[in-house]
């Protein structure tokens, strides 16, 4: 391994000592339990789920761990009383207000995350009752690695679990999902399409989820790099993404707005990209238009082109597929940055066999399929890349598939 900064994935029983103790320092007593959810690195499929498309993610093995509470008719407090303190946001203390009050546009910052979940629960017909929460995560923050959807989805399998609302099978877990999406969406105000909410709650160890988002159906692909001698490198450029500064939404506007002039209802449906092409010239910034269409339309190719190599035991010719996804989000959807370019290049002059940004991009992370044996000296490159550019350091992890959320 190398000497670079290494993020390192806590085990089921460290995160769990980790809030259980916060919880009895800060709120007193023992939590009803500690529930924790994955962060995820998409393997290929980037701004294709709000376009109906295909994508292909991993769960980390960095999971958000949350202890957390129902309220009780004995706990002196209302029933709507939610009371939350995030180790990430030390500085914020206790952060308390009442389910009866939340709504769009009404709760700022981090806690819009968790209190959302329980606010789309209750829109979506079911009785959950306030409750005390301490998180924690070792899902880097801001790293395009959906720490967002980490928080939401170990707080909806908790609320799920101590209401009792049967949402723990698969079925269930496409409705916590949404409940987790609506949270994002409307109460903490930044986009998603839904990826990385169904990721971090369906996803199966050592699987890649082949998530269909036109209608929600999976397919758990055996993703067992190590077999062939291989690693998924994660390296965090410490560019911090951020999704709420317009640039994905405007984006998925102009998608939308393809779409409408095309007549299809969203982007899968295009199955001429050339006659596509040529109508949406058109369009006042068909330019523009154009290349975001053909970027949604030949990554949801590509998707299905690993698909295949993945079933044909073919591991190794993933490269080429990854490095084409990046030039294609780099020219065509324009969403990649200095950093990410450079860490991409790096691993791949460095002997990576592809790579890519991931996320929703302007930041965070990209991934590089490497041999198994040169990660450290992949790693090494990029991190002296980075020095001779005058970036601030990267750090790195390995993605290994893991499990969904659920009780630790």
């Amino acid at each position: 391994m190398s000497a670079g900064a290494w993020t390192r994935a806590w085990s089921p029983a460290e995160g769990a000592e980790r809030v259980a103790a916060a919880f009895a320092e800060h709120l007193g007593g023992a939590p009803d339990g500690v529930w924790s959810a994955p962060g995820r690195a998409n393997v290929i499929g980037e701004h294709t789920d709000y376009n109906g498309g295909l994508c292909l993610p991993v769960a980390l093995p960095h999971r958000t761990y949350v202890a957390l509470r129902t309220r009780t008719p004995d706990d002196g407090l209302p029933r709507g009383t939610v009371r939350l303190l995030s180790a990430q946001e030390a500085g914020a203390g206790l952060v308390t207000l009442d389910l009866a009050d939340v709504g769009p546009g009404t709760v700022r910052g981090w806690a819009a995350y968790a209190v959302g979940v329980a606010w789309a629960l209750r829109e979506a017909g079911h009785d959950v009752a306030g409750f005390d929460a301490v998180v924690d995560s070792c899902v880097p923050y801001g790293a395009g690695l959906s720490s967002s959807a980490a928080l939401e989805c170990a707080v909806a399998v908790a609320l799920d679990e101590v209401h009792g609302l049967g949402l723990g099978d698969d079925a269930g877990r496409a409705r916590l999902a949404e409940a987790c999406i609506r949270a994002e969406n409307d109460i903490a105000g930044a986009a998603t399409g839904g990826m990385d909410q169904a990721a971090s709650l369906r996803c199966r160890a050592g699987h890649a989820l082949l998530l269909d988002t036109r209608d929600g159906s999976t397919r758990h692909i055996p993703l067992d790099l190590e077999q062939h001698g291989l690693a998924l490198l994660v390296i965090d450029t410490r560019a911090e993404h951020q999704l709420v500064d317009g640039q994905y939404a405007s984006r998925r506007a102009a998608c939308e707005r393809a779409a409408a002039h095309l007549g299809v209802a969203t982007l899968r449906e295009v199955t001429d990209l050339d006659a596509a092409l040529a109508s949406l010239a058109t369009l006042p910034d068909g330019d523009v238009v154009q290349r975001r269409v053909r970027h949604v339309v030949t990554e949801i190719a590509r998707v299905e082109e690993v698909e295949r190599l993945l079933d044909a035991g073919r591991v190794e010719d993933l490269g080429p597929v990854l490095s084409a996804a990046h030039a294609s989000l780099r020219d065509d959807y324009e969403v990649s940055c200095r950093e990410l370019d450079v860490a991409v290049d790096a691993a791949c002059a460095a002997g990576a066999l592809g790579g890519r940004m991931v996320g929703g991009g302007f930041g965070g992370s990209a991934i590089a399929l490497v041999r198994a044996d040169e990660v450290g000296a992949v790693a090494d490159a990029v991190a002296r890349a980075f020095a001779a550019e005058e970036l601030p350091p990267p750090a790195f992890l390995v993605a290994v598939a893991a499990g969904p959320a659920a009780r630790v």
